[in-house]
């Protein structure tokens, strides 16, 4: 499975399907692959569009392996910004919770960060539920937002996490195709301007937030202004945090203490 032939047969049909690192994305796919007729049925998938963390089952994220099936949305590298940023505010005991957690990924890595928190997740979409609840140790609801939160939860909240979808409606046409063929739109459309959903997390934070809590949630750089404007509107004291590397930007908000 490993020899040189099997790989660079593998790396040439990749290249033909436009896929940039053939290279990288061959030896995974070898070495995720249980024999040749698996291996030819995996380079098949990823040839005919299917991203390839759905076609190894996992991604990669801050170190971790995250579980994936097809229909998930695939965690990005500028989200490892919201996890980082998030596990700096948590502590040991701290309530943290993963809104929008898709396969629970930040979740993940802030437990991973930081051990000991009592993590929550939820999620609109069964299929990332099932994921979720593969990747993290805590409990994971399926629901929309705060509605299947356990009530106990409000006003206890140390660090509130959102990986909402935030992309404008009239602009999912133009994502990449494993995005908008293979993730799921309520994943990925976030209304009119992008902030529909976010709007909803930010206006139900103050009741869910402990004193002096956080929110954080990642948006575009030039969503963000408007993004401050909800927090503050809110009632939460907000600041942006950016990382150039990564092209991220994560929006946080306070609580009162």
């Amino acid at each position: 499975m490993s020899s040189v032939v099997s790989r660079s047969s593998v790396v040439s049909r990749l290249r033909a399907a436009g896929c940039v690192f053939a290279e990288d994305e061959a030896r995974l796919l070898v070495e995720a692959a249980a024999g040749p007729a698996d291996l030819d049925a995996m380079v098949e998938r990823r040839v005919g569009g299917l991203p390839l963390e759905q076609v190894l089952g996992w991604a990669e994220f801050r170190g971790l392996r995250i579980a994936l099936e097809p229909g998930v949305f695939v965690p990005r590298r500028r989200t490892e910004l919201l996890a980082r940023h998030a596990a700096t505010l948590a502590r040991r005991g701290a309530v943290v919770v993963d809104l929008c957690c898709g396969s629970g990924a930040v979740g993940a890595a802030v437990h991973a960060a930081v051990p000991g928190i009592r993590l929550f997740a939820s999620d609109i979409e069964p299929a990332a539920v099932r994921c979720a609840r593969r990747n993290i140790a805590g409990a994971v609801y399926e629901g929309d937002l705060y509605e299947p939160l356990p009530d106990s939860l409000r006003g206890r909240v140390d660090v509130l996490v959102a990986n909402a979808p935030y992309v404008p409606s009239d602009a999912v046409g133009l994502m990449p195709p494993e995005a908008r063929l293979h993730e799921p739109l309520v994943a990925l459309d976030g209304g009119a301007d992008g902030l529909d959903v976010l709007r909803g997390v930010v206006a139900g934070a103050p009741a869910w937030l402990a004193p002096g809590g956080y929110l954080l949630f990642e948006s575009s750089t030039r969503q963000a202004a408007v993004a401050v404007e909800l927090v503050d509107a809110a009632g939460l004291a907000p600041r942006v945090v950016t990382d150039d590397d990564l092209g991220a930007t994560v929006v946080v908000g306070r609580s009162a203490p």
